[in-house]
Order: C-alpha cells, then structure tokens, then sequence
C-alpha cells in the first residue's frame, strides 16, 4: 500500500449485509479506478475498538461513515471522493 491508495474497512463478523458490504466496495472501487485496499475485519475486538457496536461498518481512512446499514455502491462511490 502506498501513501495514495485510501484504506477501505468493512467491520462485521461475517453475516450476509457484510458480504453486501464488502462487495458494494470493492465495486465502488473498481467502478472509481482508484487505488484502495478494502479489508474485511471481523474480530470482534477490532470492531469494538472503533467504537462500533452495531454491524455492518464502512470505515475509509480510519473514519467511520456507515454503522448498521449497507450503502449502496453510488453512496460508497461519493464517501470515497
């Protein structure tokens, strides 16, 4: 990862809105063209040490900017620019 590419997290512990989630995404990305990793985190202490106590999550860069829904791929598109 380089100092351009934006950090994408999707915090869950693996239901199916997670998966949702996390493909919104990675589409969201890939529809951008731009340089991101997006990661799936589910242990629970991670979660939970964002301050997140309901899932799924969408964290970009380190902020929290979704808890307990699923943003579609334009929203997520919008977050990430």
């Amino acid at each position: 990862m380089n100092d351009t590419d934006k950090r994408v997290q999707i915090l869950g512990p693996g239901c199916a809105k997670c998966a949702k989630l996390a493909e919104n995404a990675r589409k969201a990305v890939a529809e951008l063209g731009i340089s991101a990793q997006v990661e799936k985190i589910s242990d629970i202490n991670v979660i939970t040490g964002f301050g997140v106590m309901l899932t799924p999550a969408l964290v970009i860069d380190g902020e929290i900017k979704a808890v307990g829904k699923v943003p579609s791929t334009e929203e997520i598109k919008k977050l990430l620019t």
